[in-house]
């Protein structure tokens, strides 16, 4: 893949240099309060080695979705505050509801060596979506050289994060993207084996194509969550009132079909939990095998499933895990998440969840620390397991 031999903040001189970093500070903000930080820890490493290395760093970054309009409660300013706190150095605001405008423009030419200021949320100019020209080379105005450091953005191609790159000297990746490849990269590139894949969520059309290119690749895979449904009724069980997308049934025989010419072993439910409403005061009630019946619907994966997926982990020496597998917010539904969680933080393997859903139930259930990398992108690292090129890593310099 392309996207695995790129310049990385080590491979560019920095120093005296104005670097733009695109960051991920897409936070989560309660009362202009950031109620999770994580993506403001997951930055600080590439920060503090242009810091180090006498650089003058421009962060910027979007926030939530403001659609093109200056909107108070998504400015990045709570961002600056917190982050001089977690750095330990002073980074000045660039408020500017233009983003670009004189006072960005202002903070940017006093700089010196070290120093840091943070700029508007990039969003609140709408050509940023649509990676126009005139806002690419605005922003590219303020410095000499581009970091990318936003996995969780890498795979839309916007002013910040793809056209940017054309009106620099140099771009590379910084440390969180580097990772990011370099897990990721191995896993799907040159995993060690047995390599097992586990899919969970709700539909078997968000991972169409995921299913398709790890088919290629895996030893083992293991699907649970909604999306199992539409396996189980392909292979002909009754699932009651469960979530089934009628249109992907023939899909999944196909899926079904290209497993066992690959001898990829394709783990399906053997038992559910089930209930007669989606709620989370239903009460829970246990098949003995596959079927359902018609006045319920599949809200979980059974004991005997968990345990069968648990034990092709035990064996594993590399697993990808993309989506819960059943309604793990409900807690009466969320045994089976737990147990594949367990399973995981318990292995010897290298261990890569796939952002989004499962990285939250990872982290909610306190396994986060026993995983080998978890991805700070759902929707980028989908779209790399596809594999598919994302636009915000081909456009950076090759080494």
């Amino acid at each position: 893949m392309s996207m695995l031999n790129k310049k990385t903040v080590e491979d560019i001189n920095v120093k005296g240099r104005k670097v733009l970093v695109r960051c991920d500070f897409n936070v989560p903000l309660e009362n202009g309060k950031i109620t999770d930080e994580n993506r403001l820890v997951g930055a600080l490493p590439t920060i503090k080695y242009l810091v180090e290395n006498d650089a003058k760093i421009i962060l910027c970054s979007h926030l939530g979705k403001p659609k093109g309009e200056a909107k108070k409660e998504l400015s990045l300013e709570p961002v600056a505050k917190r982050l001089s706190e977690l750095l330990n150095i002073d980074v000045k605001f660039a408020a500017d509801d233009n983003v670009v405008g004189e006072n960005a423009k202002n903070a940017v030419s006093t700089m010196e060596n070290g120093q840091i200021v943070l700029i508007e949320n990039t969003r609140f100019r709408k050509e940023e979506t649509k990676n126009e020209e005139n806002y690419s080379k605005e922003l590219a105005s303020l410095a000499d050289v581009f970091v990318n450091d936003a996995f969780g953005t890498a795979h839309r191609a916007h002013c910040s994060t793809v056209g940017v790159t054309n009106f620099v000297e140099e771009s590379a990746c910084g440390y969180l993207i580097q990772k990011e490849l370099k897990f990721l990269g191995d896993a799907v590139e040159n995993p060690k084996r047995p390599f097992v894949s586990i899919l969970g969520g709700a539909k078997v059309s968000d991972k169409i194509n995921v299913i398709n290119n790890l088919l290629e690749k895996v030893d083992t895979l293991v699907i649970g969550g909604g999306m199992a449904y539409t396996f189980l009724k392909a292979q002909g069980y009754s699932i009651g009132k469960s979530l089934v997308e009628e249109d992907k049934v023939e899909y999944a025989k196909e899926m079904i079909e290209k497993a066992k010419a690959k001898s990829v072993d394709l783990l399906l439910p053997i038992d559910n939990v089930v209930a007669a409403e989606f709620s989370k005061d239903a009460a829970p009630i246990k098949t003995d095998d596959q079927n359902i019946e018609d006045a319920y619907m599949g809200l979980d994966i059974g004991q005997k499933t968990a345990k069968l997926y648990a034990d092709a982990v035990k064996s594993a020496k590399t697993v990808v895990w993309n989506g819960p597998m059943g309604v793990f917010e409900f807690e009466n539904f969320a045994n089976g998440t737990v147990e594949v969680a367990k399973a995981l933080a318990e292995s010897d393997a290298t261990t890569i969840i796939g952002g989004g859903d499962s990285a939250a139930a990872v982290n909610i259930l306190g396994f986060g620390d026993k995983m080998t990398h978890i991805s700070t992108g759902g929707g980028a690292s989908l779209e790399f397991l596809e594999g598919k090129e994302l636009p915000g890593i081909v456009a950076l310099n090759n080494k």
